[in-house]
């Protein structure tokens, strides 16, 4: 349609400079006794051709430049307001955050291959000493192989969970992102490698990534899964991870995933041995109207050696389990409740894991900016912090 415009235009102009020169060249001679008409002297008249050739070429110059840009920009950001009591080691958190502002960079080479980045900055100030930080969590590039399926290498988000690709905080409700996703999965996990897309049938997608590992520092007595990401900063790399995941949406509203990863080695080769580990991740995520109904469950297996190498008994098993509920009564306005439950020691005799309740409301004041309330119950282990309170928030994306 550009190049079809850029035509009619040129014609347009083309056309106007010919009647002009035409009509100065071949004017009528005047009856003598009719009143005078000006004549247009050479000059003039190439002056017109000028300016007439100036406007084609910009009449079909501009459209050819808008459309060869194919660069897009975006973004999403949110502030936090906490206000948890808590009788544990670390006291209260009162606390306004700029929780995190995002900036999405894409470009389209050709129909085929794109590149997609995504930077963020986190609790405003980032620096030695500060308590925020800048990342890239995403940098990579796409290729189209075959008409459903393509392969992307770079720094990508792992495909796993609910919110791990998709956070965007006018896409979940809660002022901050569930603990089962943050402290099992954990959320918001990316790494270096290859990933291969395919949808294989009509509504069934299947991804298959190899990938940087997680490293956890045994031998300081790390053994979270949150405290492996590298983030891929030098990363360690001596033990890969292998990730396969298959999801349907054949209906709408309806989402049912599962994920199952295998790290190689949870010490990247800095332990006398190697501390394999299996990640499984299962959720269902359905939106019906104004009902939406999720549910996501995680557990990882890791080798035994890793409760000698860490000295933390129980942290062979790691699990977490989440059931939502929301209600849009309106739809800018809906509420939800959520029961989370996790455990980073689940392997131990000892009760040692956390329960979670979440209620509240979100309103959107516009599709993509949204403004959050919640508050939090939350029972832990003897002896370990427990927030209980409230929470508020607003968020946007574009």
């Amino acid at each position: 349609m550009n190049k079809w415009l850029t035509l009619s235009s040129k014609g347009a102009a083309a056309a106007a400079l010919s009647i002009c020169a035409n009509s100065a060249l071949a004017a009528p001679a005047q009856d003598s006794s009719a009143t005078p008409v000006a004549t247009i002297s050479h000059e003039e008249l190439v002056e017109i051709v000028q300016q007439q050739q100036e406007l084609i070429e910009s009449l079909s110059t501009a459209p050819a430049q808008a459309s060869a840009s194919s660069t897009t920009l975006g973004g999403y950001g949110e502030l936090h307001l906490n206000n948890l009591s808590n009788d544990g080691p670390k006291g209260d958190k009162d606390s306004i955050d700029l929780h995190r502002v995002v900036l999405f960079i894409g470009h389209e080479f050709n129909e085929k291959i794109r590149f997609y980045s995504e930077i963020e900055w986190e609790h405003d100030i980032a620096g030695e000493g500060k308590p925020g930080e800048t990342e890239v969590e995403q940098a990579y590039v796409e290729f189209d192989i075959l008409s459903q399926s393509s392969i992307k290498g770079g720094v990508f988000l792992m495909p796993v969970g609910m919110i791990n690709e998709t956070h965007e905080p006018d896409t979940f409700y809660g002022v901050e992102r569930n603990p089962v996703e943050k402290n099992i999965i954990p959320a918001t996990w990316w790494e270096g490698g290859a990933l291969f897309n395919s949808e294989v049938a009509p509504g069934v997608s299947i991804d298959a990534a190899i990938t940087s590992g997680l490293y956890l520092d045994v031998a300081n007595g790390k053994y979270k899964v949150r405290d492996g990401r590298q983030k891929v900063g030098k990363a360690k790399s001596d033990a890969l991870a292998y990730t396969g995941r298959v999801a349907y949406r054949g209906v709408p509203g309806l989402e049912l995933a599962g994920t199952l990863q295998y790290q190689t080695d949870m010490a990247q080769d800095t332990y006398t041995d190697k501390i394999p580990a299996i990640l499984v991740e299962v959720h269902a995520n359905y939106q019906q109207g104004p009902l939406g109904l999720k549910a996501l469950y995680a557990s990882w297996a890791i080798d035994d050696k890793i409760e000698a190498a860490s000295g933390k008994a129980g942290s062979n098993e790691q699990t977490g389990f989440l059931a939502e509920a929301s209600w849009k009564f309106i739809p800018e306005v809906g509420v939800f409740v959520r029961y989370n439950i996790w455990d980073n020691t689940a392997g131990a005799s000892s009760d040692s894991e956390y329960n979670q309740i979440d209620f509240g409301v979100n309103y959107w004041p516009h599709p993509q900016v949204v403004v959050k309330a919640d508050y939090q119950i939350q029972d832990a282990p003897a002896g370990k912090d427990e927030y209980e309170g409230f929470n508020l928030g607003i968020g946007y994306s574009f």
